[in-house]
C-alpha cells in the first residue's frame, strides 16, 4: 500500500513510532492528487511549498516529543469557505476569487497547533449552496467511482478527494446535508456534530443557524480524530457550547448490545430508491444480530422538512450575504454608473445563478405581507421538528435513516431543475433544523458500484453513541471501499 491508501488513524501510529515520517506522506498525498485531480477536479487550491514546510514542521515536533496530537503530521483537506489566514479563501465564488483572509478561522488554529498539515482548499458549490459541486464558479468536482457523476455538495471536493487519497482527512461544513450527503455519495465517513460544539469563527456564513463544520473521513475512527481536534468551546463564536469534551476516539466502542435503534417510517417512504432502502436495512439487521433492538417511530413533521429547511436557509442567507456588495472587500464590477448601478452588477456578476436563486428566494419570504405567511410557520415548524426529535429520543438512543435517496446521479442531470436537486436533501435537513449530530457511513452499492450511504443520526452532544454505532456497522460491513480511478 502507497502512504496515501492508510487511514489516518493507522498513519498516526506509524509517524509516532517513526517508521515514516510527515514529508513523506504529504508527497506522497500531493502526488497523488497530481496524479488523480485532472479527473476528479477535487482542489481549488495547494501550495507545495507550503505544505512540506508545515510537513517539516511536523516532523521537528514529533522528533523533539513536543507533538501532543495524534494528528500531528497528518495532511488535511479544508473546504474553501473556512478562513485560512494567507491562503485563498474563495467559496467557489467569483465573488471572491481573489480574496486571501488576514485570519484564521478558529477551527484552523486548532489544525495548527496540533502540528496538522495542509495540503489544500477543496471545491464546493458556491456559498455552500448545493448538492453536487455543480455550481462552482471554477470547475465541478467529479465522483471519484464514475467521473460521470457527481459527487453530492456542497462540500463536494472534500467527500472526493478523502475518496481518492488526495487528502488522507478532511474538512467540510453542513447546512442541510452537505457533508453527510457527498460522504453518501463517495462511499466514505462524514460527520456533522451537535450545532455549538465547532467553533463557526471563519466559517463563511450561508444559514447561521444551520451552518455547521464538521469532518470526513476513511473510517468511524478516522473522523473520531479530527472531530476531537476540533471540537470544544470557542469565546468567538457567541453560539459555541460551553461544556466539556471527552475524547470521542478514546470513547470508540463497538459494542452496541442493548442499544435502541429507531426506524421512522416517514424517511423510507416517497422519494427514496428501493435499492437504498435495501442497503439501510439490511445494514440494521445486521446491527441487530451485533444486540441492537429495532423499534419503530414516527416523525410525522419529516414531509414539511425540506420546505421549512429552504425558507430558513434562504432566508439567512439573503441577509448573511448582504454584505457582498462590491464597497468592502471582494469583487467589484468595472465602469459603474454611480452607487446603484454599481450594487446590481457587482452582485449581478459576482454571484451564481444558484446563489442569486436563493438571495431571492430569501428576501422574498422575509419582505412585508410575506414573513408571516412563510418565514413564522417555518420557524413554527423548526419547533416541531425539534420536539419530535425529543419524543423520539425518550424511547430509543439512535434514529437510522437512508443519508440521500439514491445513488450519485449523472453530472448535468438536475442542472435545469432545482426542485429534483434540492429533493436530494431530504432525508438530511431534518438533522440541522433540529440541530443533531449525524454521521453518514457506507452501507451498500448499487448495480453500477456507486455507493448508498446509511444516517445515524443521535441526541444533542451524543455523538459518541452514534459513532460507537457506526463502528459496529462498519466492522460488519467491512469499511471503505477504494474507487477504480
Amino acid at each position: 500500500m502507497k502512504l496515501y491508501e492508510y487511514s489516518a488513524y493507522e498513519l498516526s501510529e506509524m509517524l509516532r513510532a517513526k517508521k515514516i515520517s510527515s514529508r513523506e506522506l504529504t508527497e506522497s498525498v500531493l502526488c497523488r492528487a497530481e496524479e488523480v485531480d485532472g479527473k476528479v477536479n477535487a482542489y481549488i487550491y495547494t501550495d507545495r511549498e507550503m505544505s512540506l514546510k508545515m510537513a517539516d514542521r511536523a516532523d521537528h515536533l514529533i522528533a523533539s516529543g513536543k507533538a501532543a496530537s495524534r494528528l500531528a503530521g497528518i495532511p488535511v483537506g479544508i473546504k474553501d469557505n473556512i478562513s485560512t489566514k494567507g491562503i485563498p479563501t474563495t467559496c467557489a465564488s467569483k465573488m471572491l476569487e481573489n480574496y486571501v483572509p488576514v485570519f484564521n478561522a478558529t477551527v484552523m488554529d486548532k489544525l495548527a497547533d496540533a502540528g496538522c498539515v495542509i495540503s489544500g482548499k477543496l471545491n464546493m458549490d458556491e456559498f455552500a449552496m448545493g448538492s453536487s459541486t455543480e455550481n462552482s464558479y471554477f470547475k465541478t468536482t467529479r465522483n471519484p467511482f464514475d467521473n460521470d457523476c457527481v459527487p453530492g455538495g456542497s462540500s463536494g471536493g472534500s467527500a472526493a478527494a478523502v475518496a481518492c487519497g488526495e487528502a488522507v482527512i478532511a474538512l467540510g461544513s453542513d447546512t442541510g446535508g452537505s457533508i453527510r450527503q457527498p460522504a453518501s455519495l463517495c462511499g466514505v465517513v462524514g460527520l456533522k456534530p451537535t450545532y455549538g460544539s465547532v467553533s463557526r469563527y471563519g466559517l463563511v456564513a450561508f444559514a447561521s443557524s444551520l451552518d455547521q463544520i464538521g469532518v470526513f473521513g476513511r473510517c468511524v475512527r478516522d473522523a473520531a480524530l479530527l472531530q476531537d481536534e476540533i471540537q470544544g468551546h470557542d469565546s468567538m463564536d457567541a453560539t459555541s457550547a460551553h461544556r466539556s469534551y471527552p475524547s470521542l476516539y478514546d470513547g470508540l466502542n463497538d459494542d452496541i448490545s442493548g442499544l435502541k435503534i429507531g426506524i421512522p417510517s416517514e424517511y423510507y417512504e416517497r422519494g427514496v430508491k428501493p435499492g437504498v432502502t435495501e442497503a439501510v436495512m439490511r445494514s440494521v439487521k445486521e446491527l441487530e444480530k451485533r444486540g441492537a433492538k429495532v423499534i419503530p417511530i414516527s416523525l410525522p413533521s419529516t414531509k414539511y422538512a425540506l420546505s421549512a429547511y429552504y425558507i430558513i436557509a434562504c432566508a439567512e442567507a439573503s441577509s448573511n450575504l448582504a454584505r457582498f456588495d462590491g464597497v468592502k472587500y471582494g469583487y467589484r464590477a468595472k465602469d459603474c454608473d454611480g452607487l446603484i448601478d454599481m450594487y446590481e452588477r457587482t452582485r449581478s456578476e459576482g454571484f451564481g445563478r444558484e446563489v442569486k436563486r436563493r438571495i431571492m428566494l430569501g428576501t422574498f419570504v422575509l419582505s412585508s405581507g410575506y414573513f408571516d405567511a412563510y418565514y413564522k410557520k417555518a420557524k413554527l415548524l423548526q419547533k416541531r421538528i425539534q420536539q419530535e426529535f425529543d419524543d423520539a429520543f425518550n424511547s430509543v438512543d439512535v434514529i437510522v435513516t437512508p443519508t440521500s435517496p439514491s445513488e450519485a446521479f449523472k453530472i448535468g442531470e438536475r442542472v435545469l431543475d432545482p426542485l429534483a436537486m434540492y429533493a436530494a436533501d431530504i432525508c438530511t435537513v431534518t438533522v440541522n433544523i433540529a440541530g443533531l449530530p449525524a454521521v453518514s457511513v457506507p452501507c451498500g452499492y448499487s448495480e453500477s458500484g456507486l455507493p448508498y450511504g446509511m444516517q445515524i443520526i443521535g441526541r444533542k452532544f451524543d455523538e459518541q453513541t452514534i459513532l460507537n454505532a457506526a463502528l459496529a456497522h462498519e466492522c460488519s460491513f467491512g469499511g471503505f471501499r477504494k474507487p477504480a480511478i
